[in-house]
């Protein structure tokens, strides 16, 4: 398969109600801001998340008569008769062509177009609540030390896709996939809880390899925003905002520079 230029950025996670999707669109709106072209693949036909909350956006600009940075999203159902793992490569392949960043939302719940994607990831990305319930997707831990006892199925069929890229990095020079674990609503944890969860996914982290990175707080904003397809970088269309919402966009912010994107300089990270 070609590499063509497109940085692809997958959101995975087998697990549902991690935010994945809303953490990908606001990525995804986040680098369109920054002035670059990006695409986006929904893999989940029965939910369409992040396919809704485009049409969203697209709709409340024709209503109100404005534009905003929008990334264009597909919709590929790998149910469907005739879409197999060669029609996803084509469809990631012609995508990319044309954009900086190719954005990738999978389903919660094991897919094999997932599996897929994730192997031809540039960026992955693995959004979980704070909780050990989350945790074991990765990892299990041992009920009274909270040690991990060993890797997940996840995380193993994960370190084996990183095996391959990195064989197919030598044949085709591609960059090694980059896996980030990223925390969400990490607000809502007690204590000492995530001083545990901490300890275990750093041990985690150096026996997988991926990297930690804080995400997005539970905030009633982002539920309100999905019908009009706003997202917290639309000033001036989102009416006044508390300071916990400026906060949120700083959230934001952050996790943009943690995935260490390439092409993003701290001006970009920063706008």
């Amino acid at each position: 398969m070609s590499h063509n230029r497109a940085h692809r950025i997958v959101f995975a996670n087998e697990k549902g109600g991690t935010g994945k999707s809303t953490t990908a669109v606001h990525v995804a709106v986040a680098l369109a801001y920054m002035g670059k072209t990006v695409a986006a693949i929904d893999l989940d036909p029965r939910q369409r998340t992040m396919h809704r909350y485009i049409e969203n956006r697209e709709a409340i600009q024709a209503k109100r008569g404005i534009e905003l940075p929008t990334p264009t999203c597909e919709v590929f159902d790998g149910t469907a008769a005739g879409q197999d793992e060669k029609t996803l490569e084509a469809t990631l392949d012609r995508f990319a062509q044309t954009a900086d960043f190719l954005i990738v939302d999978t389903p919660g719940r094991d897919d094999p177009m997932a599996r897929i994607a994730a192997e031809q990831a540039d960026t992955l990305v693995t959004p979980m609540n704070d909780s050990f319930v989350d945790f074991d997707l990765i990892g299990q831990v041992d009920a009274e030390t909270f040690k991990v006892k060993k890797l997940s199925f996840y995380a193993e069929l994960i370190w084996e896709a990183r095996l391959k890229r990195s064989r197919m990095g030598l044949e085709q020079d591609r960059r090694e996939l980059d896996w980030v674990v990223v925390r969400n609503r990490t607000g809502y944890t007690e204590a000492r809880n995530m001083a545990r969860l901490e300890k275990a996914l750093a041990e985690m982290s150096k026996r997988v390899g991926f990297r930690i990175a804080k995400g997005l707080s539970e905030r009633v904003i982002y539920r309100e925003l999905f019908p009009s397809g706003l997202t917290l970088l639309d000033k001036g269309h989102l009416g006044d905002l508390g300071t916990s919402h400026l906060v949120a966009r700083q959230e934001l912010r952050g996790l943009i520079a943690s995935l260490r994107l390439p092409g993003i300089g701290l001006e970009d990270k920063a706008a």
